[in-house]
């Protein structure tokens, strides 16, 4: 049985494409090295079923024979390297790469996205695991998702990352372009069958992946060569107006780079990208204004929960020099009728989260204002979910979630179930913090009928509380707030060519 799996998975690397027929016999062998297989019988049929149930097969049989424990580190290295045999050298996916792409951009990250799902990298299996829906909002349809992809560490795991005692740090994060190929370690992750594509930018080599936990289509990352903390600049903006022109088929934005508002990796300088028509992006224009500097360009407040100024030109140069002004003036504006303060002592509150894309014919960039301040009141941050909505979540709100797409915890899934019970009659508790909730529900709507009417209520519910999420991040809640900054932004000196 064992042999048919293995027939299996070689079958459909060659007809994905991850081989040829020439490496049938090395990359068989391999595989059979790593599993202790002595023989293989000729003329064995090859079973039929996709790459990643395959290796999950072939990661069963280790197991039993004692290749491997049964921890999710053993399995997690273990099934990388089993795949690294069909992936190409670094060097020849490169190559592959850069020869698409003289055919057409979208050629070039079609090759390198099914690549990067064939290999196993992306691994779908447990992606097809997360809850997804749409929500209808009265800012547009929202993408609301329960993360289910990254599996859950069993004890035997946890004891093993407390007892080793880690040397220095290599790669020295998880985003280092040193990760690729790395077999992985205890508390590690195995990047065995991992690949990036160099992809020049700004005088600066930077490298290009997919998400391995792809939460919208073709979600990818841009990652700088140098590992250094991320920085919203003017190189920054240029940099992701120069991507969108080598890939006009692509968004890519930035998370922020202060804590509260930034993503949850600040230590290496990068960017997410995709083909993806995120919320944010169809959302119209609340108003129009001018930028007396820069009369060519477009300028926008975006009708959006969150604070969004919308830039527009044919001209790239143009865009990021209006981008730094606008972002040279938000670190230094302050409005305490708002509670925006841009520093405390020599600590500074205000940044950006950019996000840029082609579309007409012209590149955008849009500018979501961000302010960390913390208080009494709101501990957590200002400008951050408020305490009464960290039931459902209360994790920094970074670059995908501003555009409209909720990354909620796996906790809710469980969580939600025990609600629904509740909303049926057939369970007087839930989980505590989210008790308040599920009794407010219960007096709006009264005992529900069946399972499929909770869950159509819950998810309505759930859909509204990531709208109060973004609202309660969102620092400039009135036009007449964005009409003080932008004179502020006016008032800046002309700029002389």
């Amino acid at each position: 049985m064992i042999h048919q799996t293995l027939a299996g998975l070689v079958q459909n690397a060659l007809a994905t494409g991850l081989i040829e027929a020439d490496d049938i016999d090395y990359a068989r062998n391999q595989v059979m090295h790593l599993l202790g297989m002595d023989s293989f019988p000729e003329q064995t049929e090859a079973k039929k079923d996709t790459i990643p149930n395959l290796v999950e097969e072939l990661i069963r049989f280790a197991i039993d024979r004692g290749v491997i424990e049964d921890v999710f580190d053993d399995k997690e290295m273990l099934s990388a390297n089993i795949m690294n045999f069909f992936v190409a050298r670094p060097s020849a996916i490169n190559a592959s790469f850069d020869k698409k792409y003289a055919e057409s951009p979208i050629a070039a990250t079609d090759y390198f996205y099914s690549l990067s799902q064939h290999s196993n990298y992306i691994q779908m299996n447990r992606i097809r695991k997360n809850i997804s829906y749409k929500h209808d909002s009265p800012y547009g349809e929202m993408d609301i998702t329960i993360n289910l992809s990254k599996p859950e560490k069993d004890p035997e795991q946890i004891k093993r990352e407390r007892e080793i005692k880690q040397a220095a740090s290599y790669p020295k994060c998880l985003l280092c372009k040193e990760n690729e190929g790395y077999a992985g370690r205890i508390g590690y992750p195995a990047r065995a069958n991992h690949r990036v594509v160099k992809i020049p930018l700004t005088e600066e080599n930077w490298y290009f992946q997919y998400s391995p936990y792809v939460y919208y289509n073709e979600h990818s990352i841009l990652l700088s060569e140098e590992h250094r903390d991320m920085k919203i600049d003017r190189g920054g903006f240029e940099r992701l107006l120069k991507f969108v022109e080598l890939f006009p088929h692509y968004f890519i934005g930035s998370n922020a780079d202060l804590p509260i508002v930034g993503g949850s990796i600040l230590s290496h300088d990068h960017y997410q990208a995709g083909r993806y028509e995120f919320a944010m992006t169809r959302a119209q224009d609340a108003f129009t204004f001018r930028l007396n500097s820069f009369p060519n360009i477009g300028a926008s407040i975006v009708d959006w929960p969150m604070s969004v100024i919308r830039l527009k030109s044919e001209n790239i140069d143009e865009l990021v020099d209006a981008a730094d002004e606008i972002l040279q003036t938000w670190k230094q504006y302050s409005d305490e009728s708002k509670n925006v303060i841009a520093f405390t002592g020599n600590t500074p509150h205000n940044t950006i989260t950019p996000i840029a894309r082609k579309r007409d014919g012209r590149f955008e960039i849009d500018l979501v204002l961000r302010n960390n301040r913390t208080t009494e009141e709101h501990p957590a941050g200002i400008f951050h979910p408020h305490a009464d909505v960290h039931h459902i979540k209360k994790e920094n709100i970074g670059l995908i979630e501003v555009m409209g797409l909720a990354v909620l915890p796996p906790r809710l899934k469980q969580e939600l179930a025990e609600i629904q019970e509740f909303l049926l009659g057939q369970a007087s508790r839930v989980e505590p913090t989210h008790q308040d909730w599920a009794e407010q529900l219960k007096a709006q709507h009264g005992t529900l009928a069946n399972h499929q009417e909770a869950e159509t209520l819950l998810r309505e519910e759930l859909g509204k509380k990531f709208v109060r999420i973004l609202e309660d991040a969102g620092v400039l809640k009135e036009q007449q707030a964005f009409e003080r900054f932008i004179h502020a932004i006016n008032e800046q000196p002309a700029k002389t060519v």
